[in-house]
């Protein structure tokens, strides 16, 4: 499921080296691995199809997973990984970053590899197309009974409750065109979202595409999912997030659990 090392002439890098290129640092540069393999994408990330930031939340890290769940067309892919490549893991380091545990992932890529094998991620164009036809067929009955009932209470809340329900729906059926999961082709999945958000719920899709694509990159990660970002404008989680997540923990990434009067960090 994954690509493999290039070639054995490469530049040789340990951790320490990669995990110092995030970003942050004087240089700014941005360095990611995939499969082993270092990258630059320090210049890449501004020209991102997927935005800079998504790709700016891996910098100094492994990002093999990521890459194969955002990458339905990897041949494409790897037309832009070749100028971006700079080298790869030295022998004697591990695949993964030391606060990542082997079992944990091992056990998740061979759940994905089964997955795909089943066909689980196949697009059912039917299923959505009925999915879609519904919709449309809601949205319109929403209109058409205030237009031919008037605007007394009943008529009125009964248009409501279709135009309502469609919205409601729209939102989930404009959110699997943004994962690709209606069309095989990624182009065609992305037009209709357009249609579908842009035009029939009145919301840009770059804006929810953005936020959407690094949930998914770093889901429940502080100061990197746009989801928890909310905080503490809007709400707060825990007792205020739990007094800023322990007072700022050195991993960002966490999972917060409230049940009674206790709260954990699961890093």
């Amino acid at each position: 499921c994954l690509l493999k090392p290039v070639s054995a002439f490469l530049q040789l890098y340990t951790w320490e080296e990669i995990r110092i290129h995030n970003g942050r640092g004087p240089s700014k540069e941005q360095w990611l691995v995939i499969d082993r393999n270092v990258y630059d994408v320090s210049n890449f990330s501004k020209r991102h199809p997927g935005g800079s930031r998504v790709i700016g939340h891996y910098a100094g890290q492994d990002a093999t997973d990521a890459f194969v769940a955002f990458h339905s067309d990897k041949a494409l892919v790897k037309k832009y990984l070749k100028s971006l490549l700079i080298g790869e893991l030295a022998p004697d380091q591990p695949s993964f970053e030391s606060n990542k545990k082997k079992s944990l992932l091992e056990d998740f890529r061979k759940l994905r590899c089964t997955v795909e094998k089943m066909g689980l991620l196949n697009p059912d164009s039917t299923f959505f197309s009925l999915i879609f036809l519904h919709l449309l067929v809601l949205d319109a009955a929403s209109w058409l009974t205030v237009w031919y009932f008037g605007i007394s209470l009943v008529p009125f809340l009964v248009g409501m409750a279709f135009f309502t329900i469609a919205q409601i729906q729209m939102g989930w059926f404009q959110h699997d065109l943004g994962h690709c999961s209606v069309f095989r082709k990624p182009k065609w999945n992305h037009l209709l979202q357009i249609i579908v958000i842009n035009t029939l719920k009145g919301l840009p899709a770059s804006w929810w595409n953005h936020l959407h694509n690094q949930h998914h990159a770093k889901p429940n990660c502080f100061r990197k999912d746009p989801d928890l970002n909310m905080h503490p404008l809007l709400f707060s989680l825990g007792k205020t997030l739990s007094v800023e997540v322990g007072m700022e923990l050195e991993n960002p990434c966490w999972m917060h659990s409230h049940q009674g009067s206790s709260s954990r960090y699961l890093i």
